[in-house]
């Protein structure tokens, strides 16, 4: 049978007031916490949570909603939030929506009925009526990587300046001599995919070039996508001479093309890839990448939401955090001689 508060003041012989101070997190002599502590590890002692969330109003735990549990980006920014939220005594339920809006608006609905005490969401839905329950009931609540309009002023978000991002790789190619630059995105209706078609473009007006339209795909941010997108761009009776492709698993699939197409880069085509990882050296060496701050990412989420969780009266002041990129240059790109 499992052993109960009242165990521990048997064998403690202090008063269940205190002991049920010390558990729901207050202040106690030192030698009352040392004989409580002893009699936890003694009795094998654990927690009722569900109990305590009651008492408290509180689960200590926060919900993680993401639309792919297999994307490295993702992945790396949920592991540097739980680190830093499991210092401060929360524990972190992971939702993987699939990039489905039905599942995502279904996980934000469990989370809420988990009583969580706060919200995570990389959102796949752009209306944010995903979010109303958890609104609805006082949930606060931090967006990543994309901002969501209708959510302005409701909720807080860390981003990175994807507009920056973008003009800064195509203008590097620009400054190479190429004007013929194919851009592989990914869901069209997503925020980033949004901003960094905008700086992308931004670079074009910039040097008083016309985009060619064609040269625009937009994919679904997974390895297959970029392979499929990268394919249609080499199929073009005109061929780009330089490629930016602006996820992760994208990148790899466009290369994967690129190798079966048995062309070299930068030889044959320059080649920008998005987010510097470790895997990236040791499959591709040496890509100009361009770099986010995934583990900054992840520090300024946590520390919104704890933020938002420590003072009730943070949610009036929510805020959108924008990070910097940087484009890290190698050996994948070239410079090339404009037609005379």
């Amino acid at each position: 049978m499992a052993s109960t508060m009242k165990d521990i003041a048997r064998l403690t012989g202090l008063g269940l007031a205190t002991i049920s101070k010390y558990m729901n997190g207050g202040t106690v002599r030192p030698k009352n916490k040392k004989l409580i502590e002893d009699a936890v590890k003694e009795l094998r002692f654990i927690p009722n949570e569900f109990a305590r969330s009651l008492k408290t109003s509180l689960s200590r735990t926060v919900g993680v909603v993401i639309p792919e549990l297999g994307n490295q980006f993702i992945t790396s920014i949920i592991i540097t939030m739980e680190d830093m939220l499991r210092k401060h005594d929360y524990a972190v339920i992971v939702c993987d929506c699939r990039t489905d809006s039905k599942r995502e608006s279904e996980a934000v609905s469990f989370l809420v009925h988990k009583r969580v005490d706060g919200l995570i969401n990389m959102p796949t839905d752009q209306s944010g009526e995903h979010l109303k329950p958890a609104l609805e009931a006082g949930i606060p609540i931090v967006l990543v990587d994309r901002m969501l309009k209708p959510m302005n002023g409701l909720v807080s978000a860390v981003v990175v300046d994807n507009v920056d991002a973008a003009e800064k790789a195509t203008h590097y190619l620009m400054e190479a001599g190429h004007e013929d630059i194919g851009l592989i995105l990914g869901n069209e209706s997503i925020f980033t995919s949004q901003k960094r078609c905008e700086g992308y473009l931004n670079a074009y007006t910039e040097f008083n070039i016309p985009p060619r339209d064609e040269l625009i795909r937009f994919s679904d941010y997974t390895m297959e996508g970029g392979y499929a997108a990268m394919k249609r761009l080499l199929a073009l009776p005109k061929r780009p001479t330089a490629v930016f492709v602006t996820n992760f698993e994208m990148t790899l699939g466009a290369m994967i093309a690129l190798n079966e197409a048995q062309l070299k880069v930068p030889d044959d085509i320059s080649f920008i890839g998005f987010d510097k990882l470790d895997l990236f050296g040791a499959i591709f060496p040496n890509l100009t990448l361009v770099k986010q701050p995934q583990y900054a990412i992840g520090e300024c989420v946590a520390t919104q939401l704890l933020r938002l969780l420590a003072d009730p009266h943070a949610e009036r002041q929510h805020q959108i955090i924008t990070l910097a990129t940087q484009l890290h240059v190698g050996g994948s790109t070239r410079g090339i001689r404009k037609p005379s």
